[in-house]
């Protein structure tokens, strides 16, 4: 493949994800592919020194605004240092969340701020990715699944079942939105079940781009 892809896993907390990232990138190897797997906030030196500082703390530890500044920050090291320079090597990238989850979380959930959060991605990111992979999952099992998780970046999950539920709404008309790269997929279901079907819509992606 000479084109790079850039693909995105979005969902509620404890969607399965992450799982599903990484299964995916496991298997595009074995294929054959280079793949670079990443995650936001991080993915490069800089932007998980920035991870630290929104995903641990108090839930109220930082404002709305600033939290938005603090994740464009990380986005822009990101994209500069790891997700651009493998796309221009023809390398399958593959991201545990982007830009959608600023959208929601920051532009959504904590006030009517969506208008700055895509001002700021214009102006400082201006790239989409290639494909959004949507986890759709009921908001009361992916809390439960994240918090059995007890690790210190709990942030946002301490803001409690409301904001999942406004979480999955938001990213289920987000993906009609921008309907031309999203692709909602049920994760109430066993984990082979979904990288089975995160694997053919994948595929289907890759040949598009190598045609």
């Amino acid at each position: 493949m000479t084109t790079g892809c850039f693909i995105t896993f979005e969902g509620i907390d404890g969607s399965g994800k992450s799982t599903q990232a990484k299964k995916l990138a496991e298997t595009l190897r074995s294929q054959g592919f280079e793949v670079v797997l990443t995650r936001e906030p991080g993915g490069s030196e800089g932007a998980e020194q920035i991870r630290s500082l929104v995903l641990e703390g108090d839930p109220d530890r930082w404002s709305a605004e600033t939290e938005i500044l603090l994740f464009t920050a990380a986005r822009r090291d990101h994209l500069e240092r790891t997700i651009l320079p493998a796309i221009a090597a023809g390398k399958v990238v593959i991201c545990d969340r982007f830009a959608d989850s600023t959208r929601m979380y920051q532009g959504l959930s904590r006030g009517d701020l969506r208008a700055l959060v895509d001002k700021l991605h214009s102006l400082m990111i201006g790239r989409e990715p290639d494909m959004t992979i949507l986890i759709d999952m009921d908001p009361a099992e992916g809390l439960k699944r994240a918090k059995s998780r007890n690790t210190s970046e709990e942030r946002f999950e301490d803001f409690g079942e409301g904001l999942q539920r406004q979480m999955r709404q938001g990213f289920l008309e987000l993906s009609k939105e921008y309907a031309d790269r999203f692709i909602v997929i049920d994760g109430a279901r066993s984990q082979d079940e979904v990288a089975a079907d995160v694997l053919s819509h994948t595929t289907n992606q890759l040949k598009g781009l190598a045609a």
